[in-house]
């Protein structure tokens, strides 16, 4: 017998990893909910092919839009042309796709960056809610956009006033000017542009939606300003990570089982584990000069090259592995791990809070800036490879090395604090998601609100 689904969702994710799998995190959790609550994840066919494998709940199903953007393996190299895609070829396929879906459609949930859905949404009288993948602090510093400009501090030319600190984002503590999201930096005008659009259209929607954890230092205030001055409800879903299947070794290959059983063979918190991302790139330069200061500090390392696997082998020495792929939640809560040199993207430093493990940041771009001063400055959770974005000087082997170093030894008198202030934030983050925390009530909320909306 096919099962009755009184609710409808349909999720239409940003096209991109770093949005994508929040989402679909989000619909997993909500999904966990209520066997009567049908999710619709909507992709392009290209991403089907990506992710489409991926086990998930009876009740999420895929389904597609043609490849109206440019491929996900080229998108890097012409950003400006791959956002002007999904903001103007999108709307169309996904329309035309709600006309096709049965039962009929309860409420949307649209990447706060596609603003077009949100109209859509309007049009056909089904609410939408819109979801924020980055930190709520982000949302605010592009909310209160015009207080920069106000107050002339736009745009940012860190050879000028990037080291200016202001005070009067609300709920924020002061930051510089140079942590700003690297959208408000001079060259970036026209992709500040669509971000802000994103924003204004969030007031149209019936629901704003963060990936955050509220009890965070640096995001309780922000969002409690924010639930102040908008009109719409605020809920709190973080951390929209995969902690919900850490246990699960249904979908282990050899290779996962390859890394996981060299990390048992190390000591206690003995390996520095690296990843950079899994869209934009470090410079081949840069990569050989992290190469060569890791192979001379020593340390121990688990490190997740992508692409450049086979070249920077030779470079590192045989003191680590290097993978193409981790199950990266998995290795960051295990026992040998000891940190984390990571680009700052949001689902990785939360998953770094959730594991409790220490930070090495080194951001590459958007709100991983904002993000790396949250938690060096803010958390005390890390220090940055690089001092400064946006100068183009290559981070040598020999500060590398050294850094390293430092960063791994267990008898530091900082790194002892680090991990101390990260247990911290680990223990509020499992607090969160925990039976009666406050992520788990505003989840069974939402599917309750759910319920409630008419069907269209």
């Amino acid at each position: 017998m096919e099962p009755i689904f009184p609710s409808h969702l349909v999720a239409m994710p940003y096209p991109g990893r770093g949005h994508i799998n929040p989402m679909m995190n989000l619909c997993k959790l909500l999904a966990s909910r209520s066997n009567h609550l049908l999710i619709t994840f909507v992709i392009t066919e290209e991403w089907l092919g990506l992710i489409g494998s991926q086990t998930k709940p009876a009740n999420i199903r895929f389904a597609t839009i043609p490849n109206v953007l440019p491929s996900e393996m080229v998108r890097g190299a012409d950003m400006v042309g791959f956002i002007e895609a999904v903001m103007t070829k999108m709307e169309e396929p996904f329309e035309q796709l709600l006309d096709r879906l049965d039962p009929p459609v309860t409420i949307i949930m649209s990447d706060t960056f596609l603003y077009w859905a949100v109209n859509v949404g309007n049009q056909r009288n089904i609410p939408v809610a819109s979801l924020w993948i980055m930190p709520a602090s982000v949302f605010s510093i592009f909310y209160h956009y015009e207080l920069l400009v106000e107050n002339q501090d736009l745009p940012v030319d860190l050879s000028v006033n990037g080291d200016k600190r202001v005070d009067y984002i609300p709920g924020m503590s002061s930051i510089r000017l140079a942590d700003l999201p690297t959208l408000f930096y001079k060259n970036e005008q026209e992709n500040l542009t669509q971000a802000l659009r994103g924003i204004s259209y969030v007031a149209k929607a019936q629901y704003l939606v963060f990936s955050s954890i509220f009890e965070l230092e640096v995001e309780a205030p922000v969002i409690n300003d924010l639930k102040s001055k908008m009109s719409i409800p605020i809920c709190c879903f973080g951390p929209l990570i995969p902690y919900f299947n850490i246990g699960d070794n249904a979908n282990a290959s050899e290779t996962d089982t390859n890394y996981l059983k060299w990390l048992d063979l190390q000591p206690q918190c003995s390996v520095l584990y690296i990843s950079l991302g899994s869209f934009l790139s470090v410079s081949s330069a840069q990569m050989d000069e992290f190469a060569a200061g890791l192979c001379a500090s020593g340390v121990r390392y688990l490190w997740v090259a992508r692409g450049e696997t086979s070249r920077l082998k030779e470079t590192c020495g045989e003191a680590g592995i290097m993978v193409p792929w981790c199950d990266q939640l998995k290795v960051l809560c295990h026992p040998s791990i000891g940190g984390f040199w990571s680009h700052c993207g949001w689902n990785s430093t939360m998953e770094s809070v959730f594991a409790g493990v220490p930070l090495l940041t080194f951001p590459l771009m958007m709100d991983q800036v904002p993000i790396s001063k949250f938690v060096v400055e803010d958390w005390k959770i890390g220090w940055k490879v690089k001092r400064e974005m946006g100068n183009g000087s290559l981070v040598r082997s020999e500060e590398i090395a050294e850094l390293v170093q430092r960063f791994m030894d267990l008898e530091n008198g900082e790194k002892k604090e680090m991990v101390r202030k990260a247990r911290e934030l680990k223990e509020i983050t499992r607090q969160e998601i925990a039976e009666g925390g406050s992520s788990e009530t505003n989840l069974d909320a939402f599917v309750r609100n759910i319920f409630k909306c008419p069907d269209h």
